[in-house]
């Protein structure tokens, strides 16, 4: 009978450490046996893809200009570059103001005025030796950067980065909970949110909380913005180790980490419409583009197509490129993506993608 009462206190040892050990609720413990929404997503192949730029170096994000041009971010060198439409990449500034080592902090987001003929602006998002900030500057300007909006946590890991501007006009931008979790339900923090503030860096008109640019929270490592052809925004997040999400953001919406990863399905808290294994997907970069959600994957090496309603995945370029950052709409309609993390003489790449 000795050996029957070692087996049940073995297997009841075991779910002890498996709900407590990176694990903090009833929600987590369930995404960590969860069935994701996406599995064996169907591949695809495009149209055509096209290597059109090499030698970029860790980037992070893109964004086109008026003339067709796109500025292009490098975290760990802290180089904004300019493309032409033509591939040709030149040198537009180097951000020295970023903290090193930048692990996973460096020079991330960018995003260029929608005023830009007017203003001028490129708007980045930078870590510094004290927190991580967004700020400003013009390319045909020696001035020092201008913060708009700083105080964020930085970490090691889990910084977010991702800033767009919306269709109201206002910036959004993604943060990190800086692998500190508590943060991501602290409303009066600024990490694990998305935040919504007015080009000059002040807390956005309508916010749910006045004189706070907090927008949403509850978010691990938030990384990817896009809003579909209704104006509804969308945004992705990695996962610990169980699953990934697409969320649909509402304002003052309670996005559950660290209570809940994945589908929890408890009231307090805003379920994704689509989840995977981190394995096959770390979303990173994402777009609205023909009707679907694209979705950059560092681990899963690909790019997912969605539909906005988290159904009909379909997956692309699966383990052709290595590691994919950001998927972005050019004006010729095809997709640039980001690679990210190759070694070698050539390092990065920037793929035309049509689809």
């Amino acid at each position: 009978m000795r050996w029957r009462w070692i087996l049940i206190y073995g297997l009841a040892g075991l779910l002890v450490v498996a709900a407590t050990v990176g694990i903090y609720s009833y929600g987590s413990f369930y995404g960590w046996w969860a069935r994701p929404t996406v599995h064996d997503a169907p591949a695809m192949k495009p149209a055509a893809v096209e290597p059109i730029v090499s030698g970029l170096r860790m980037p992070f994000d893109l964004a086109f200009l008026p003339d067709g041009s796109a500025v292009v971010t490098e975290r760990e060198t802290g180089r904004l570059r300019k493309v032409g439409p033509d591939g040709q990449l030149t040198e537009a500034r180097t951000i020295t103001e970023i903290a090193q080592p930048a692990v996973q902090g460096g020079l991330q987001g960018v995003a260029v005025s929608p005023s830009y003929q007017q203003d001028g602006w490129i708007y980045i998002f930078h870590t510094t030796a004290r927190d991580s900030r967004i700020s400003r500057l013009r390319l045909d300007s020696p001035a020092p950067l201008e913060p708009i909006l700083t105080g964020i946590t930085p970490g090691q890991i889990h910084n977010g980065g991702r800033i767009r501007f919306g269709p109201d006009g206002m910036l959004y931008v993604t943060t990190g909970e800086a692998d500190d979790r508590p943060r991501a339900q602290d409303r009066n923090d600024l990490g694990g949110k998305i935040l919504r503030i007015t080009p000059e860096g002040k807390p956005a008109p309508g916010n749910p909380m006045a004189g706070s640019p907090v927008y949403s929270w509850g978010l691990r490592d938030p990384q990817g913005l896009a809003w579909d052809d209704k104006g509804q925004l969308y945004a992705s997040e990695f996962g610990h180790h169980n699953l990934d999400e697409l969320n649909r953001i509402e304002p003052g919406a309670n996005y559950g980490w660290p209570e809940v990863e994945g589908t929890g399905g408890e009231p307090e808290f805003t379920d994704p419409i689509a989840t995977w294994k981190p394995a096959d997907a770390s979303p990173s970069g994402i777009t609205y583009f023909d009707g679907r959600i694209w979705v950059a994957c560092l681990r899963g090496e690909r790019l997912y197509r969605i539909n906005t309603d988290g159904s009909s995945a379909e997956q692309l370029l699966t383990g052709e490129y290595g590691r994919l950052r950001q998927v972005t709409p050019a004006p010729d309609g095809s997709l640039w993506v980001l690679t990210n993390g190759h070694a070698g003489p050539d390092y990065d790449l920037i793929l035309r993608v049509t689809p």
